[in-house]
């Protein structure tokens, strides 16, 4: 334990803890609003919605510091947003029990195909043309985002713009810090900042026992186990691989599974590996060294046992940040990302036209079957791969 913080004193960044925390900002600032739209649908009481959100932190903090310190790897826990979203739509038809049962459901169907190695064998068939054209799809729109947000903030975010130009020219390390700051100063003086009612109290999980039913298998439980498969332990591994870590997605995804299961019955939905937040912890503005950049998935899991232990009162906290600081950070802290997987999906001839088209399917948004354009991006991207590159899957492999 001596040797492990001495370690970790001398790996820690200031700005890998940054990362850590822009990853739980975003991911606080964004997916968590629609688990505020499935409490309200569900009608639930603010003490069952704070549960639910300390189920979901401490369910992604945990495994995401044990794996972090046991791979030196930045890896990033998050939560189905795809299968929150599919919960607005199902409450109050289907009972909270029945929902958590369905999170069981799901949690021991992933740990089956994380302990069985299956999800390695899938990865190893995905050229690293079509993931990172398919990572480039998936973050593209947060750069867009960026943008978007100037018309209604033109001052604010145009400034953190040239902060962040500024910044990246003479101090690429703490570029999100000054970045940050400024956004954040700014949104004070231009009386920006949203009015919350903040009260610390210690948030206590509520136990919800589950009621198993085949219309919760089939409803929630089957597009749970497909959302998360495919649109997110499948592009967090990618951009885990694409930036140059080697660690096996069997400890990951059986890790995440066993946290699930752990805080389904406080109303934690499936845990999952993040995916855009990961993109925050993995590259260079964390840190410039590869194997330092551990220290973010630490730190991002050390806000997460804040925002699980303050449930109710630490989301007020992230709630006084204006949407479009929000969206102005995102973008920023994501453009490294975008560059970098844009390039490797350019960079090889024979898989450029297959990794561009699936780059547009991904960036589209579109939804068929009920699956997400990550699903689709990378299918329609394989079989473009094949047809017109007649690559072997033994080539694929390598």
């Amino acid at each position: 334990m001596a040797s492990l913080i001495k370690t970790l004193k001398q790996d820690w960044s200031l700005s890998a803890s940054v990362a850590g925390f822009l990853a739980v900002l975003i991911a606080y600032a964004g997916p968590l609003v629609i688990f505020f739209q499935a409490a309200q649908a569900a009608q639930v009481s603010d003490a069952m919605m704070a549960s639910w959100i300390w189920g979901i932190s401490i369910g992604a903090a945990i495994p995401g510091m044990y794996l972090s310190i046991k791979y030196k790897t930045p890896i990033v826990a998050g939560w189905s947003a795809p299968g929150t979203a599919l919960l607005v739509t199902l409450f109050p038809q289907m009972s909270i029990n029945e929902a958590v049962a369905a999170y069981i459901v799901s949690a021991i169907v992933i740990f089956l195909v994380g302990i069985t190695g299956s999800f390695d064998k899938i990865l190893k068939w995905i050229p690293n043309g079509i993931a990172a054209g398919m990572m480039a799809g998936i973050l593209f729109q947060f750069g867009l985002d960026l943008f978007v947000a100037m018309d209604t903030m033109p001052v604010i975010v145009f400034s953190m713009l040239a902060c962040y130009l500024l910044a990246k020219r003479f101090s690429p390390r703490y570029t999100m810090i000054w970045v940050l700051s400024c956004g954040v100063i700014l949104s004070v003086l231009f009386g920006k900042m949203n009015p919350v009612d903040i009260n610390l109290a210690i948030t206590i999980p509520k136990f919800i026992s589950p009621e198993w039913t085949w219309r919760s298998v089939f409803n929630l439980a089957l597009p749970l186990i497909l959302v998360s498969l495919s649109g997110q332990f499948l592009p967090g591994m990618a951009i885990l691989r694409l930036s140059g870590y080697d660690t096996p997605a069997k400890p990951i995804v059986s890790t995440f599974s066993i946290a699930s299961l752990a805080v389904a019955c406080v109303g934690g939905i499936t845990i999952t590996l993040g995916a855009i937040t990961a993109a925050l912890c993995t590259g260079m503005d964390a840190h410039e060294c590869k194997d330092r950049r551990y220290i973010a998935g630490i730190a991002n899991s050390v806000f997460y046992i804040l925002g699980g232990l303050f449930a109710g009162s630490i989301v007020a906290v992230f709630s006084l940040l204006p949407k479009e600081l929000i969206a102005a950070l995102a973008g920023l802290a994501l453009i490294g990302a975008i560059s970098a997987n844009i390039h490797i999906a350019m960079k090889d001839d024979e898989q450029r036209d297959s990794a561009l088209i699936t780059f547009m399917a991904t960036a589209s948004g579109m939804q068929f079957l009920g699956l997400s354009s990550v699903f689709w991006g990378v299918v329609i991207g394989m079989i473009a791969h094949y047809v017109l590159g007649n690559i072997t899957p033994k080539n694929m492999a390598k």
